[in-house]
């Protein structure tokens, strides 16, 4: 009787432990979130349902007569196309679904995070990260083609004529922005590893990305965290200088 009871503290000890630890990881975080939408439902996350919605429409759009040259032309991105045009479509791009992924997982995906950052970040941030995260990997895809399979990180010249398109790499930074944010660091470390073990296991274009894409966020948050509330101290010192200077002349 006496083992049975100890065997059920210690279980009850191990559930309460890892009860306290994903409250410590992902307490914020859900807290933050449920009560957004619960008071608000989908106006909490427009941003987030617009995105879903474009890239469904995308999706359809490719599936029609002529629709994937139309698609490709709004925001079809390959590494061997002028920068120029790169630069021009890849907002776009990153709500055109990759060829080799099930649409639905771009859906699930986009209408997940970008609402969850959109709630935690702001809609601003969350477009900017996005977009950076976005350009930052199309960028990489042309150096990497640039320097060629026998430099590192160089990537096969057959991939400047592959569409690179999709949000993942949107995703993974967000993900990442999202866990520093909310101070789940096991989450934001975890990103990173299960990342590089994808590009170490399966080598191909989109880890390379995603790696990139990583990093830049990473950046993005560094910048944010050395000069996030820069213009807003500037801004209040000379509000204060000009109280003085006004109270002094009266």
């Amino acid at each position: 009787m006496n083992q049975k009871a100890h065997a059920g503290d210690v279980r009850q000890g191990r559930s309460g432990l890892i009860r306290r630890a994903v409250v410590a990881e992902w307490g914020t975080l859900f807290g933050t979130v449920w009560e957004s939408v619960r008071t608000k439902r989908l106006a909490a996350v427009p941003l987030a349902v617009g995105a879903t919605l474009l890239i469904l429409l995308f999706d359809i759009a490719q599936q029609l007569p002529h629709g994937q040259r139309v698609v490709n032309q709004l925001g079809g991105v390959k590494a061997g196309q002028p920068l120029d045009l790169s630069l021009l479509r890849t907002p776009l791009s990153l709500f055109v679904p990759a060829l080799d992924l099930p649409v639905w997982g771009a859906l699930v995906q986009v209408l997940v995070v970008f609402g969850i950052a959109e709630i935690v970040l702001g809609r601003r941030a969350t477009l900017v990260i996005a977009y950076a995260c976005t350009l930052a990997g199309t960028l990489f895809a042309r150096i990497g083609v640039a320097l060629g399979r026998d430099h590192l990180p160089g990537l096969s010249p057959a991939l400047a004529h592959v569409r690179d398109t999709g949000p993942s790499a949107a995703v993974v930074a967000l993900i990442l922005c999202v866990a520093w944010k909310t101070r789940a660091r096991v989450t934001a470390v975890g990103v990173f590893v299960v990342m590089a073990v994808e590009v170490i296991a399966i080598p191909n274009l989109a880890g390379m990305e995603h790696i990139v894409a990583l990093c830049t966020a990473v950046l993005l948050l560094a910048v944010g965290k050395l000069f996030g509330g820069y213009w807003s101290r500037v801004l209040d010192g000379v509000g204060a200088a000009h109280l003085f200077a006004k109270q002094r002349t009266a």
